[in-house]
């Protein structure tokens, strides 16, 4: 282990006395070190990271200074350092951190103070939007973005709040979903069902626990994955490791939901499905069966990929 690992190693160790004593001085961490520090803290610290923790690595001491505020509660300089590239959050989804909160954090809510009237005077004039009105990026320049999680944690992850972040990251070139659940709108719902007045029980969500593996019915993961495609357009690598339960949606068409390899994730040139777990000497027959099933997805999603762009799109590799 390097010297920096080390270091961050007992920071993770002694992180609530950090917190709390060395709180002004967390922001003056060099950029470049701070995704790995957070990457330390939310698998190593005892209580994960939170987004106390973020803020206090991201923001200055005076961010939360009231004469910084307007009237709508959004501080009037936002002082992020462009440097910031890059935000592990490894683990820390559906233990400490939510997306819906990270959502707020990293994209302020817009300002609620009242605007002077500026009707244009011809509607064919290209209409100037003043700066207050536009949604501020805490981190513009964020390019690299982990939201993996801890397999034992897979239910707390939220599809619905990730597709309400998706559109407002078209800087993100590298996305990490490693050990997410299959996609769904209504994960606490896949096993909850509702009675008809015929007597019949249906379920609520649009994915139930037989929806892929006796049914065969991708439709909501396609749409989901459709919607979220077409807003992260810039991505250029993806990982999906542990995700082979539904690596199957990736090469998969329902009517007009499907995933445009050759447009909306044209640009991606590496595509990670693995299996996230290493197969034992002594390993059951069945769990060999799945692990070779899963194999020969990636493979087919790779030989897919590869027609659909049919020369139209970048070069892909699939790591498997």
């Amino acid at each position: 282990m390097s010297l920096i690992g080390l270091v961050f190693a007992r920071l993770a160790a002694n992180w609530p006395f950090h917190r709390v004593y060395d709180q002004h001085y967390l922001y003056d961490i060099p950029c470049h070190l701070k995704p790995a520090l957070m990457r330390e803290l939310a698998i190593y610290s005892d209580a994960g990271l939170a987004l106390g923790d973020v803020k206090a690595l991201l923001l200055r001491p005076s961010q939360g200074d009231n004469h910084n505020r307007h009237g709508g509660g959004v501080p009037l300089s936002l002082p992020i350092d462009p440097e910031i590239t890059a935000m592990d959050l490894t683990g820390a989804l559906g233990r400490s951190l939510t997306l819906r909160d990270l959502t707020a954090f990293l994209f302020p809510a817009r300002s609620t103070a009242p605007l002077q009237d500026d009707t244009q005077d011809s509607w064919d004039a290209i209409e100037h939007i003043p700066t207050s009105r536009l949604s501020h990026a805490l981190v513009p320049n964020l390019t690299h973005l982990s939201l993996a999680i801890n397999p034992a944690k897979a239910e707390n992850a939220s599809w619905r709040d990730l597709l309400n972040l998706a559109p407002r990251l078209e800087s993100i070139t590298h996305l990490s979903l490693a050990y997410w659940p299959e996609p769904c709108l209504l994960q606490s719902a896949k096993f909850a069902t509702v009675g008809s007045p015929q007597g019949c029980q249906i379920s609520y969500g649009g994915t139930n626990y037989y929806s892929h593996s006796i049914d065969h019915d991708w439709s909501e993961a396609l749409f989901v994955l459709r919607k979220l495609s077409r807003s992260l357009y810039a991505l250029e690598f993806l990982d999906l490791t542990g995700c082979a339960s539904w690596w199957q949606a990736l090469k998969l068409q329902d009517q007009h939901d499907y995933i445009d390899w050759a447009n909306n994730w044209g640009k991606i040139t590496c595509l990670r499905l693995k299996m996230g777990w290493a197969l034992a000497d002594d390993a059951a027959l069945s769990t060999r069966a799945a692990h070779q099933e899963a194999v020969e997805i990636a493979a087919a999603v790779e030989r897919y990929i590869i027609t659909a762009r049919a020369g139209r799109g970048r070069f892909i590799t699939v790591e498997r």
